[in-house]
């Protein structure tokens, strides 16, 4: 397993797909003030790679080729923010995912701990350090714990996604969880744009 890390985009000769998964750190919770720092990727064969997002940057072509491409299947952990931050930055809409949060929530209702932390004890026996997670995203050298870390968000999404579709379509509810999916980029898009709380379903 190896971790490796770019700045500003990734390398031109990397082939990753049809199916990756792909998580953000940002500078904090609110993608319209807080910037993007780090995106990490995996194709799910046991290696991350970290682009490092430097502050004012609004390209990174390699990497917006993967999120607007239609045949790649990208999977994120509460896809929701991780899409809306990279529209902000980018300006580029995320198309075909899959989210485990969104899946876990239509499939565990026995529980409302539905955190990356507590899927993968569950589901899969792992268990991760969120000890990073509030740590300074944009400092110019990430921190060996940072990388590990980081890299820990993505290295599982394949696997988890696999089970959780197996539940989904055991209990009938895949093809529900699809076009939350579909409806996915949106509502992140719908985040930046002005209606992060707002509910445009609701009656009044």
């Amino acid at each position: 397993m190896t971790n490796k890390v770019y700045k500003g985009d990734l390398p031109d000769n990397l082939i990753l797909g049809p199916v990756i998964a792909i998580d953000c750190e940002t500078m904090g919770l609110n993608p319209n003030r807080d910037r993007l720092c780090v995106v990490q990727l995996s194709a799910g064969d046991g290696d991350a790679h970290l682009v490092q997002i430097s502050q004012g940057q609004d390209r990174a072509p390699n990497l917006c080729k993967i999120l607007e491409n239609q045949k790649i299947l990208k999977i994120f952990h509460f896809g929701r923010f991780d899409i809306a931050a990279m529209y902000k930055t980018f300006g580029v809409l995320t198309k075909n995912v899959y989210c485990t949060k969104i899946a876990s929530r239509l499939i565990r209702t026995y529980t409302d701990r539905h955190g990356l932390k507590n899927l993968l004890q569950e589901i899969l026996a792992i268990d991760i350090s969120k000890q990073q997670q509030s740590s300074d995203w944009g400092s110019k050298t990430l921190s060996k714990a940072q990388i590990e870390y980081a890299a820990s968000d993505v290295l599982y999404l394949h696997q988890l996604r696999d089970i959780l579709t197996q539940k989904l379509t055991r209990e009938n509810r895949m093809v529900m969880a699809q076009s939350c999916f579909d409806f996915l980029p949106i509502r992140a898009k719908l985040d930046i744009e002005g209606w992060p709380e707002t509910d445009i379903f609701a009656h009044s």
